[in-house]
């Protein structure tokens, strides 16, 4: 297993949550009882476990080192026995910086599956005509402007996002976690002990249609609530959309983007 959830969870948690046991035991606990016997036996039971696997893993460990060997190739161990033997991009996606790695072929003909997707983060993005004075907006059947606004940012600001679009008073939105890069062409950063290229950088997309609520709000908004100044603050796509149906009632266009709770 990694050394991450091995060693520290598994490990240590365990052995101190075996020896708090001694402590805090409401029958045999030192702090219950006054009585250390019971704790002892938590502290000798932990040494014990642990004497016995290091002998034991020192034994296993020298025979794999003399016959098949400790480690696999420098190649497998950069991409990740997850990749390797399982066709997995990770067991732990959420602690994993996706990398050209990931474009690699899978082994056995297996296909991962992903739920992520690639997102333009490098096109610009334009401006709808109701951000005209001149130009006419682009109106559904019933006469309303239906724009959609799309933003594109870093994960941890989602947040902050999604309590600055509530407050204008949006009820609804699609949030997708999407990969892409911009100008900074992602970064590189340590991984399994290799320099390896972040140029995928993982993001969050924001997507919303509106009506009664201006688009230039939801804007200004999520300039507020996103802009520090650096790369990676994201971008926001605004297009015009042609008509909405909500499928509960049958509700098209401006009526069906006012969300009532149900009686």
């Amino acid at each position: 297993d990694d050394p991450v959830g091995a060693v520290a969870v598994h490990g240590c948690c365990g052995a101190l949550g075996t020896i708090l046991t001694g402590l805090f035991a409401t029958k045999d606990g030192l702090l219950y009882s006054g009585n250390a016997d019971f704790l002892i036996v938590q502290v000798i039971g932990v040494a014990a476990v642990t004497a016995y696997v290091a002998a034991i893993i020192t034994i296993v460990f020298a025979a794999l080192r003399s016959t098949i060997g400790l480690r696999v190739t420098a190649s497998e161990e950069i991409r990740g026995l997850d990749l390797t033997e399982h066709g997995l991009a990770s067991a732990y996606a959420d602690f994993m910086p996706v990398t050209e790695i990931l474009g690699t072929s899978f082994p056995h003909g297996a296909i991962a599956a992903s739920p992520v997707i690639a997102s333009p983060l490098t096109s610009t993005s334009i401006e709808a005509p109701y951000m005209s004075a001149t130009a006419p907006a682009h109106a559904s059947g019933d006469g309303h402007s239906l724009t959609r606004v799309s933003i594109v940012t870093s994960r941890d600001r989602f947040d902050r996002l999604k309590a600055s679009l509530e407050a204008l008073g949006i009820t609804g939105m699609t949030v997708t976690q999407v990969l892409g890069y911009g100008l900074q062409k992602g970064h590189t950063e340590m991984y399994r002990g290799a320099s390896v290229a972040s140029r995928l950088l993982p993001k969050i997309e924001v997507s919303l249609v509106v009506s009664a609520i201006p688009p230039r709000k939801i804007i200004e908004a999520a300039k507020s609530a996103l802009y520090t100044g650096h790369y990676g603050d994201g971008k926001i796509f605004v297009s015009s959309i042609d008509n909405v149906i909500k499928i509960r009632t049958g509700e098209e266009g401006f009526d069906a983007l006012q969300d009532k709770p149900i009686e």
